[in-house]
C-alpha cells in the first residue's frame, strides 16, 4: 500500500465503484485466479442438479432401463421424476438453519455426502424400491449444498464479478445437463444394465469433488462476522480481494458495510425467525418476487421437454432412441451456450430487461411449439415435426436470457443476510413444488388432453409476462447491502453506507500499485 489514506466520505452513489481496481483483474491477479477456482467447485453443485434431472430424462429413452424398471408410464413415471424433488422437500426445514449455525462449506461438505451415498444406491439398485429410495436420498443431500452454494459465491465474490459468477451457478445446470445426456447417448449401445449404471455413477463425481476439497476453501466474510469472528472475515475479504492488505480502501468498504448491515439485522426483532420474511413491507415484497420467480422457472414451458422429452418427441413422430438422445444432447449443448453467454451480461443489461425479454420470448416460441403440435395431431406431417425441433431451441435461447441465469442471483441479492438462508430456502421449496406438480401431473395430463394441455402454459406465460413488467425491480450495479434501499426505504440504506463511507481511501489504478500477487506480463 502507499502512501497514507486521508478520511473520506465517499460521494453519494459512487460507493464501491470508486474504489475498484482497474489493475486487479480476473485473469491478471493470482489472488482473484484462486477465489475463482474455489468458485468453480461452488458451482458444480449447480450441475450436480442438472446431471440429475437429465438422466431421469435420458433414461426414458433407454430401452435397457425402461424394460429393467417394467416401462414406467403415468403415475408410476411421475413418482420416479418426482421422488428426487420429494427428498429435497424433506431437508428444507433443516438446510438453512445448517447454513447459518455450521457455515456455507460444512453445509455443503454434508450434501455432497448424503449425495454421494444415493449415488451408489442408485447405481447398484436392483429394483423399484431401491432406485426410488436413492433418488430420494440424492434429493435430500443435494437440498443442502445448493441452499449454501449459491450464497457463499455471493458473499465471497470480487464485487464487480458477483452478479456474474452468480448467475453461471444456475447456467451450469446445462454442463451437468450435457454430460448426463452424451454419456447416455454413448451408453445406449451397452446391451446389458451398464448402460443406465454408467451414467448414475458419473453423476457422484460433482459431489465427490466438493466432499474432498469443499472444506479448504475460504469461508464466508459475512457469515464470520455474523459469528464474531471480524478478524478472519477481514483476513479473507483482504487475503483474496486486495492480495493480502486489510487496509485496502475497498476491503475496509466491504468490511465496513457488511459489520454495519449485520449489526442493523442484530438490533431489529424484525429481521430474526421465519416470520421476518413476511414481516415488514420491504420482505413482504421481497417474498411475492422469490416465489414468483422460482415458480415461473418451472412453469414457463420448460418442464415438458426437460423432463417428458421423450413422450413429446413421441408425440411429434419422432420415436428413435438415438435420434431423441441426439435431439436432448444438442439441447444441452445450446442451453449450455446460451446460459453462460447471458451470464457475462446480467449487469449491462439489467435484470429487469431480462427478464421482460426472456418471458416475453418464452410466450412467442411455446405458442409457436402448441401450434405445431396441434397441426401435427391433426395431420401428422414431417414438416410440423421439424418445425417444432426449431420452436425448441428458440424457445431455449429465449428461456435461458433471465430464467436460467437470473433466478438464483436476483434472490440471494435482494435478501438481507440475517434473511438470506431461509429466503432461498423458500425459493428452493418452492421450485421443488413445482417441479413435483410438473413431473407428477404432466405425463398425465398429457396423455388425457395432448396438445390441448400446452394452452394451459400459454395462458400462464401470458400472466407471467404482466407480473413481471410490474413486479420486478432493477438491481444492478448495487452491492447485496445496497439493495436494502429498494426495499427498505431510504431510511436504512442511509445508515449501512454511511458506516462504510468514512475510510481511508488511496489513489487506485496508478502504475507504481504494489501488486506482489499480480501475474507478471509474458512480454520480454
Amino acid at each position: 500500500m502507499t502512501g497514507s489514506g486521508a478520511a473520506t466520505i465517499l460521494g453519494e452513489g459512487e460507493g464501491f465503484r470508486s474504489l475498484i481496481d482497474p489493475n486487479r483483474t480476473w485473469y491478471n491477479n493470482k489472488r482473484l485466479i484462486r477465489l475463482h477456482a474455489w468458485v468453480v467447485l461452488l458451482v458444480i453443485t449447480s450441475s450436480a442438479n442438472g446431471f440429475d434431472g437429465s438422466l431421469m430424462n435420458s433414461f426414458q429413452s433407454l430401452q435397457q432401463w425402461e424394460t429393467y424398471f417394467d416401462n414406467p408410464k403415468g403415475g408410476k413415471l411421475g413418482l420416479l421424476n418426482a421422488i428426487q424433488n420429494i427428498g429435497s422437500l424433506a431437508g428444507y426445514p433443516f438446510a438453512p438453519y445448517a447454513s447459518d449455525y455450521y457455515g456455507r462449506r460444512i453445509t455443503i461438505w454434508w450434501g455432497a455426502l448424503v449425495m454421494l451415498i444415493g449415488v451408489a444406491v442408485q447405481s447398484a439398485a436392483i429394483n423399484f424400491g431401491m432406485f426410488i429410495g436413492a433418488r430420494f436420498c440424492i434429493g435430500f443431500g443435494l437440498t443442502f449444498a445448493a441452499n449454501s452454494a449459491p450464497m457463499l459465491i455471493t458473499e465471497i465474490a470480487y464485487p464487480t464479478y458477483r452478479a456474474p459468477l452468480t448467475s453461471i451457478y444456475n447456467s451450469l445446470w446445462y454442463s451437468g445437463n450435457l454430460i448426463a445426456t452424451w454419456t447416455t447417448y454413448g451408453t445406449a449401445r451397452i446391451h446389458s444394465t451398464w448402460s443406465w449404471r454408467i451414467p448414475s455413477l458419473l453423476q457422484g463425481l460433482p459431489s465427490m469433488f466438493q466432499f474432498c476439497l469443499i472444506l479448504f476453501g475460504p469461508e464466508s466474510p459475512r457469515w464470520l462476522v455474523s459469528n464474531g469472528k471480524d478478524m478472519q472475515a477481514l483476513q479473507t475479504l483482504a487475503y483474496y480481494h486486495a492480495d493480502g492488505d486489510e487496509h485496502d480502501p475497498l476491503v475496509q468498504y466491504e468490511f465496513q458495510e457488511i459489520k454495519a448491515a449485520i449489526e442493523l439485522d442484530r438490533a431489529s426483532s424484525k429481521n430474526i425467525g421465519w416470520k421476518a420474511l413476511v414481516r415488514t413491507p420491504g420482505n413482504k415484497k421481497r417474498m411475492v418476487l422469490i416465489i414468483a420467480i422460482a415458480w415461473f422457472s418451472q412453469w414457463s414451458g420448460n418442464g415438458l421437454v426437460s423432463y417428458y422429452q421423450h413422450v413429446v418427441l413421441d408425440s411429434i413422430g419422432i420415436t428413435s432412441e438415438l435420434t431423441q438422445l441426439l435431439i436432448g444432447g444438442c439441447l444441452a449443448i445450446w442451453g449450455l451456450l446460451c446460459a453462460n453467454v447471458c451470464s457475462l451480461f446480467v449487469d449491462r443489461a439489467g435484470r429487469r430487461k431480462l427478464f421482460l425479454a426472456s418471458s416475453s420470448g418464452c410466450l412467442v416460441f411455446f405458442t409457436m411449439q402448441t401450434i405445431c403440435t396441434a397441426r401435427y395431431s391433426i395431420t401428422p406431417t414431417p414438416a410440423a415435426g421439424h418445425a417444432y425441433i426449431a420452436a425448441i431451441f428458440l424457445f431455449s435461447l429465449c428461456y435461458d436470457l433471465a430464467f436460467t441465469p437470473l433466478v438464483v442471483t436476483y434472490t440471494v441479492e435482494i435478501l438481507p443476510f440475517s434473511l438470506r438462508a431461509k429466503g432461498l430456502n423458500v425459493y428452493n421449496f418452492i421450485v421443488s413444488i413445482a417441479l413435483i406438480f410438473n413431473q407428477y401431473v404432466n405425463p398425465i395430463a398429457l396423455d388425457a388432453l395432448g396438445w390441448k394441455y400446452y394452452l394451459v402454459y400459454c395462458c400462464w406465460i401470458s400472466f407471467e409476462v404482466v407480473f413481471l413488467y410490474f413486479g420486478i425491480v432493477e438491481t444492478k450495479g448495487l452491492t447485496l447491502e445496497e439493495t436494502a434501499a429498494l426495499f427498505d426505504g431510504e431510511d436504512i440504506v442511509a445508515h449501512i453506507p454511511a458506516a462504510a463511507q468514512l475510510i481511508p481511501v488511496q489513489e487506485v489504478g496508478k502504475d507504481d500499485r504494489d501488486y506482489d500477487e499480480k501475474i507478471p506480463d509474458s512480454k520480454a
